[in-house]
């Protein structure tokens, strides 16, 4: 029988400790705060980490206050430094639950953050994902496959590249006449929806884990 993992349920005055692992432009990380101020969520940024010293999505963190750390492969090159680096943050700070937020490098995840990190991917895994498959190039690949629909995908992460449990997924249609970007555009909307409701559900302890098995019961 496989292990199960849950979450108790936490309020705006108890929110899940979560932090948010960027690399670039930040658009994840201010979708997030902006969707805890104005929703409510029981849910609070205690920790950015920047895997690059010239992410614009850093000022995001300074604008709410919020503690943020440099970590860097230049600074911690073998991959294992690398990831004990940004999970003894995690542990400095109590952080519960780690986001990755358009964060491109790998990491290792420790064994107490089983099921503690999370990420989203544009496209419905296990299609268009996978090591190479980023940003751009994977709207680009979907269109060149023909692909009648794309989305985005919340899943846990393990130790290897959009392999972990699947959490959630949101469907969008290609369009006959779509561009790489249009299809970007529109999948970025349904990220903006489905990572803050996921971690909302998590935060809410509607997620239950069980091997790649998530159950995640509906809101009341």
């Amino acid at each position: 029988m496989q292990p199960m993992t849950t979450w108790s349920k936490h309020t705006v005055d108890n929110p899940l400790r979560i932090a948010v692992l960027i690399s670039g432009g930040g658009t994840t990380l201010r979708n997030l705060l902006e969707r805890i101020r104005e929703d409510q969520l029981p849910l609070e940024v205690v920790l950015v980490i920047s895997s690059s010293s010239k992410a614009k999505g850093m000022s995001f963190a300074h604008e709410a206050n919020t503690p943020c750390e440099v970590i860097t492969v230049g600074q911690h090159p073998d991959k294992a430094e690398f990831s004990q680096a940004i999970f003894q943050a995690c542990r400095e700070h109590a952080v519960e639950m780690v986001v990755m937020g358009g964060f491109l490098k790998q990491i290792a995840v420790p064994s107490d953050f089983e099921n503690r990190v999370i990420n989203i991917h544009p496209s419905l895994i296990p299609a268009f994902c996978g090591e190479g498959f980023y940003g751009i190039r994977v709207h680009t690949a979907v269109l060149e496959h023909g692909a009648k629909v794309s989305g985005c995908t919340v899943h846990f992460v393990d130790d290897h590249y959009d392999h972990g449990p699947i959490i959630a997924q949101s469907v969008v249609e290609v369009l006959p006449e779509d561009q790489p970007e249009d299809l970007a555009a529109r999948v970025f909307d349904a990220e903006c929806h489905i990572y803050p409701a996921t971690l909302a559900a998590i935060a809410d302890g509607r997620v239950t884990v069980s091997g790649r098995q998530v159950t995640v019961q509906p809101s009341n």
